[in-house]
């Protein structure tokens, strides 16, 4: 199975370069609310393909700031084909352009969820999109209203955006009906660097400042995809948007008896702690938290569970620190596991809390059993809304349904066969991003956090980042939030995200464009919260 997914990514990377087909098609509309335009034939494509012809549309939206975006959407798909022209795969997208008023190349954004097995949705209408669903503060309902309201948190007024789906995601498809050999971390990557290709050549933006922004496994897909665009096929990007990124699974896949895993979550369990006291999470407030977390607490943990002075220290230490019962803390060991602090954090409500966001809580529904099964308030509650949200736009705004076809939000499936890779050491991606930095002189990488996310603790990045040789001072940037995975979901850590991103955008193009940027010398990372 290694030896065929390498082939393969030999093949699509082949393929990507292609001279593009024509497009599936167009059709243009009049802003939203009023009746269609006529829609153009579609040029004929590669036999096999089941997506409907691409559909051009003209939108408006008016910010919450009164700020009027006119933009062009485009919902459809690129096709890869082999050398032979066969279709392999179609490759949905949405994308939202602005036409440049001075003349210039606005940048190109590509954005990619994680998973993997996730659609690009939680990026489009969750954080950077022109439109945004709203969700609860510190509860989620399935059923609530899905209507999309303007987003004041939109990256479209500095970059124009697209949004890919990787294959078994959204209506992306493999033309055989089996995506597998898709599944694994070197095919995929080349697929998207092969989609992203074949969407610059289509559109003619080959010239344009490019940028990339992943989320979560979509971080991990970052440096790789930028790797591959950099040296295999010719296209370089001037920066990267890593939004609570795993950047190596070593760090984060642990065992109970390995200590680190521990360490690397303190820091936001003491962050959620602050929240719960009323009081926000800000770098002052948990340097004290980080200290200990890589020092006396590691010391200690490392003495092993049998040793009751140590367990007794970091009993006394860790309970207020992270607003647990300390019998609690002590018959774990202080070694505290994921899911008891779920179910404790807020046990005498009967409530549970998300593994994604420690501030975001459901009901329990077997609160007085000893041992509970239950969904993840965050990331399971918003599967209902954001898929049924993501079919309206596609359907009555972007005017592209698609009939016959699931649309796949977070497919379990991908994510259950997806293959690692055989070798000896765990995935990680940061000598990609070390290898991209220094290939690249203006290259610049912002790396985003919530600090009360305990899926990708901030803690491992911070930790690991600080391994990156200085070449990187002033282009390697961390910025950690108020909010957890989804950080992006709490209006103010959205808004100061939006503003780090567009910093760093200027940045890139002012040195891109010969100039110096203002950052240039800054240290290689740094903690931001939202105002």
């Amino acid at each position: 199975m290694v030896a065929l997914n390498r082939r393969l990514a030999r093949a699509v990377l082949a393929f990507g370069m292609l001279i593009a087909l024509p497009s599936a098609g167009w059709a243009e509309e009049a802003p939203h609310g009023h009746p269609p335009a006529e829609s153009k034939p579609a040029p004929r494509g590669p036999d096999g393909r089941r997506l409907p012809p691409d559909s051009v549309t003209k939108q408006s939206v008016t910010l919450p700031d009164g700020r009027v975006l006119d933009f062009t959407a485009t919902a459809g798909s690129l096709p890869l084909v082999d050398e032979a022209g066969k279709l392999q795969a179609e490759i949905a997208f949405v994308a939202y352009t602005v036409a440049s008023k001075d003349g210039q190349e606005r940048p190109v954004t590509f954005a990619v969820n994680g998973g993997p097995g996730a659609a690009s949705a939680y990026l489009n209408i969750g954080a950077i999109g022109p439109w945004r669903l709203p969700v609860g503060g510190d509860s989620i309902s399935p059923s609530q209203p899905v209507t999309l309201t303007p987003n004041d948190g939109t990256w479209l007024g500095f970059t124009d955006l697209v949004f890919i789906d990787p294959v078994g995601t959204g209506y992306s498809r493999a033309a055989d009906g089996n995506g597998k050999a898709y599944w694994s971390i070197e095919s995929d990557a080349a697929t998207l660097s092969a989609a992203i290709a074949r969407y610059l050549r289509n559109n003619d933006r080959l010239a344009s400042p490019k940028f990339f922004v992943g989320e979560s496994y979509g971080g991990f897909r970052g440096p790789l995809i930028t790797e591959k665009l950099q040296e295999e096929i010719g296209v370089g990007l001037s920066g990267m948007v890593l939004l609570s990124p795993v950047l190596d699974f070593g760090w984060l896949e642990t065992p109970r008896a390995n200590p680190w895993g521990y360490v690397l979550k303190l820091p936001s369990l003491a962050a959620g702690a602050l929240e719960r006291a009323g009081t926000v999470p800000t770098p002052a407030l948990l340097g004290d938290a980080e200290a200990y977390a890589s020092g006396a607490y590691l010391a200690d943990l490392l003495k092993g569970p049998s040793d009751s002075a140590a367990v007794a220290r970091m009993t006394e230490k860790v309970a207020p620190l992270v607003g647990l019962d300390p019998a609690l803390v002590r018959a774990q060991a202080a070694r505290l596991s994921t899911r008891s602090v779920q179910r404790e954090i807020d046990r005498a409500e009967g409530r549970v809390t998300s593994a994604y966001d420690t501030g975001i809580t459901g009901w329990d529904p077997n609160p007085a059993a000893a041992q509970s099964s239950f969904e993840d308030p965050q990331l399971t509650a918003l599967q209902a809304p954001l898929t049924s949200a993501m079919l309206d736009l596609y359907a009555r705004t972007l005017k592209w349904p698609v009939a016959n076809m699931r649309y796949e939000l977070l497919n379990n499936a991908v994510n259950r066969g997806w293959s690692w890779g055989s070798g000896r050491q765990a995935p990680e991606v940061l000598s990609n991003i070390q290898g991209t930095l220094a290939l690249d002189g203006h290259l610049r990488v912002l790396v985003a956090h919530g600090f009360t996310d305990l899926v990708t603790p901030y803690f491992a990045s911070k930790l690991l980042l600080a391994q990156v040789p200085a070449y990187s001072a002033g282009r390697l940037s961390l910025a950690v939030y108020p909010g957890g995975h989804m950080f992006y979901t709490r209006p103010d850590s959205r808004a100061a995200f939006k503003a780090d991103v567009e910093r760093m955008y200027t940045d890139a193009l002012k040195v891109r464009d010969g100039g110096s940027a203002r950052s240039a010398g800054a240290p290689a990372e740094r903690l931001r919260t939202a105002p």
